[in-house]
């Protein structure tokens, strides 16, 4: 399902079942705001919490940002009705976790076939399961709900018995497959948390990584990571005044029908052209919000 882009700096996690923290979120400037019901929330309060998160969305008040469920697992006891209520919630889209295969991808499009055509699919990447998949689970993006990518780097370390490190060394060759599989079949795709939300000089480093890998943006855990992963994930000043001189310099008729061209005494070819233009766009947005 192909759903234009948007900025997606920032994905705040929240557990549904905390009316305070739901509250305080429609006041923060997250892009997207994550209504868990799954690993934020026990076992013995998963119906409570999905009828929390239910009536969160029918309530509304996010303004502009992109209000997305995660549902339990397809394989828990609670997976195909959280599905079932998501799909009729009016949330943006559900987030599923553990997906391990294309089949997986079928499985959550059909238990959503009744959802209005606007509900996204997102998928957490995060089982070592998906990792040799990882192309062919972005390639049901051409004939599903499939829009959206999101690293699960504490249960990906889990599973391999590795350790999450600041520098995330064991991780860094899957980070970068699944943005690769992600952009071949344009399929957004978000960096994972960053469990360390005091020290913000650690967060920023990990978040600038993601950055240099090519995320679109960064899954959050803390109010106090928002700032800087909006700031880590905004075009800079240079980069725009750069961007946006190739635009007009393609703009020239003198230029008319070139592929290639000098700008500010540097190459610029047509790919540097949409590269551009995306980047002034995402800068629009993010300054209309």
């Amino acid at each position: 399902m192909s759903t234009p882009e948007r900025p997606r700096r920032s994905a705040l996690y929240l557990p549904a079942s905390n009316a305070k923290a739901i509250a305080k979120a429609r006041t923060l400037p997250a892009d997207v705001v994550i209504l868990d019901l799954e690993d934020a929330v026990a076992p013995e309060v998963k119906a409570e919490a999905r009828a929390a998160a239910i009536a969160a969305v029918a309530e509304g008040g996010f303004g502009r940002r992109e209000v997305a469920i995660r549902a339990n697992g397809l394989d828990t006891p609670w997976g195909a009705e959280d599905l079932a209520a998501i799909a009729a919630s009016g949330a943006d889209a559900v987030l599923v976790p553990k997906i391990s295969s294309p089949a997986d991808i079928d499985a959550c499009q059909v238990a959503l076939s009744a959802a209005p055509e606007g509900l996204q699919l997102w998928a957490m990447i995060e089982t070592c399961a998906c990792l040799p998949q990882l192309d062919a689970i972005a390639a049901r993006a051409r004939s599903t709900r499939l829009s959206l990518f999101v690293m699960g780097t504490n249960d990906l370390a889990k599973e391999m018995r590795a350790r999450l490190t600041p520098e995330r060394t064991p991780f860094l060759p899957f980070l970068a497959m699944t943005v690769a599989a992600a952009r071949a079949h344009g399929v957004a795709v978000l960096d994972g948390v960053c469990n360390e939300f005091r020290d913000l000089d650690v967060f920023r480093a990990e978040a600038g990584q993601g950055l240099l890998f090519g995320f679109d943006g960064k899954s959050l855990i803390h109010p106090n990571q928002i700032d800087p992963c909006n700031a880590v994930f905004s075009p800079g000043e240079d980069e725009l005044r750069r961007a946006r001189a190739v635009i007009a310099a393609f703009a020239l008729p003198e230029n008319a029908g070139k592929g290639a061209i000098q700008v500010e005494g540097k190459m610029a070819e047509l790919l540097h052209l949409e590269q551009a233009q995306r980047l002034v766009g995402v800068a629009e947005q993010i300054a209309a919000s």
